[in-house]
């Protein structure tokens, strides 16, 4: 393969955007859907909330600084697709150990350069989130490919997390270096035992939870309320993930009983989202979604705006929540809900991602104030 082969990505309506290939040969279907951050391409191409999607990045100039092995928000890739303006084939960066074409043809990534990615945007924009296709496979006719992304299916329905995270319990032991965070959150530690629910976790949330001094199991996402609790856990954190939190039957029944049992409890994205169903509420699709590193957030009961890393196409209907649950932080780019709270139990979730990576810090205070719940509830 040379950098001048053809790709080709195209859209459920029809439209054909011609470029050339990066990484690996081949044709994969998914949701086409943009992200507007300026920085974190690796953190985007390994945080499982991709899964199933073929993400344009909106800036021009992706690739400037290499692959950095330990900013990895997963052991993988997991998005499906990556689409950009201009890839960086040469990258300049002490920290990387390959660029990010060799990167995306390790991990059989299919990408595509030299596209409009603003004309790309405007048409998810315009029309939403739309099922797609890309391929670097010049066997495959225009026609071929247009049959296949007017027949391939919306992220509606599908049930993308159930595998996206573990499949067997393990401790985790890594934190993370606090002192970026400068005085935000007060790191007295709580060594309480949590157990985290991985849907498709990132790596930074982790590091986060243990840098508050919690010991740490991970259980799979399938994991049942009495195996939860047969590790005695003293709180529960639900993590993000990908697909259609609708379908989601069973960890939602996990999370009501965990709820019932009376564990203080944060989840974060698709844990916000599963949270909320638990509860009582609904959840609906977004038209095009929130991805990006710099959407703005008012905390209710605070008034202060908070700058975020986003990465969901679902939503909480804010006008679901039922009696005793309220809304705590919302999205000033479309008034979605973007946090809630129980108002007699110690649970609390936010829609976007207080753990950054990629993003700013603005956020990370919840987990102080998981940790305190946590520690509140904990015998003396």
């Amino acid at each position: 393969m040379t950098q001048h082969t053809l790709a080709r990505l195209v859209l459920s309506d029809g439209t054909i955007f011609r470029g050339r290939a990066v990484g690996a040969i081949g044709t994969v279907e998914g949701e086409a859907v943009f992200n507007t951050g300026m920085t974190g391409y690796q953190e985007v191409l390994s945080d499982p909330s991709y899964r199933g999607q073929i993400v344009t990045m909106t800036y021009p100039e992706i690739g400037n600084y290499g692959i950095i092995p330990e900013d990895m928000e997963s052991d993988h890739c997991q998005l499906a697709g990556f689409v950009m303006r201009s890839c960086c084939h040469h990258p300049s960066n002490f920290r990387s150990t390959i660029s990010l074409p060799d990167f995306l043809a390790e991990q059989g990534i299919i990408g595509i350069e030299g596209v409009d990615t603003r004309k790309i945007t405007k048409r998810l924009r315009e029309a939403g989130a739309l099922p797609a296709v890309l391929s670097s496979d010049a066997s495959l006719s225009d026609d071929d490919l247009i049959q296949r992304a007017a027949a391939a299916s919306d992220m509606s329905g599908k049930d993308l997390a159930s595998d996206a995270g573990t499949s067997s319990t393990f401790t985790w032991e890594e934190s993370c270096n606090v002192e970026q965070f400068g005085h935000q959150v007060d790191w007295q530690p709580c060594a309480a035992h949590i157990v985290a629910i991985d849907l498709g976790m990132k790596h930074n949330i982790l590091r986060l939870l243990k840098s508050c001094g919690f010991r740490i199991s991970v259980v799979p996402g399938t994991a049942s309320a009495d195996e939860i609790l047969a590790l005695q856990p003293q709180g529960i954190f639900v993590s993000n993930g990908p697909g259609d939190p609708a379908v989601l039957d069973g960890p939602v029944a996990t999370i009501r009983a965990l709820i019932d049992h009376g564990l203080p409890m944060f989840g974060i994205c698709l844990g916000h989202q599963l949270i909320a169903r638990a509860l009582g509420a609904s959840t609906f699709k977004l038209k095009f979604g929130h991805r990006g590193c710099n959407h703005p957030i008012k905390n209710l009961a605070s008034g202060s705006i908070e700058i975020a890393s986003h990465n969901h196409g679902f939503a909480v209907d804010a006008d679901s929540l039922p009696e005793g649950v309220v809304m705590t932080h919302r999205n000033l780019n479309d008034n979605t809900c973007a946090g809630l709270r129980h108002t007699s139990k110690s649970v609390f979730s936010v829609q976007y991602h207080p753990e950054a990576c990629p993003g700013p810090s603005d956020p990370v205070y919840l987990f102080k104030q998981f940790r305190d719940l946590v520690a509140e509830s904990c015998p003396a």
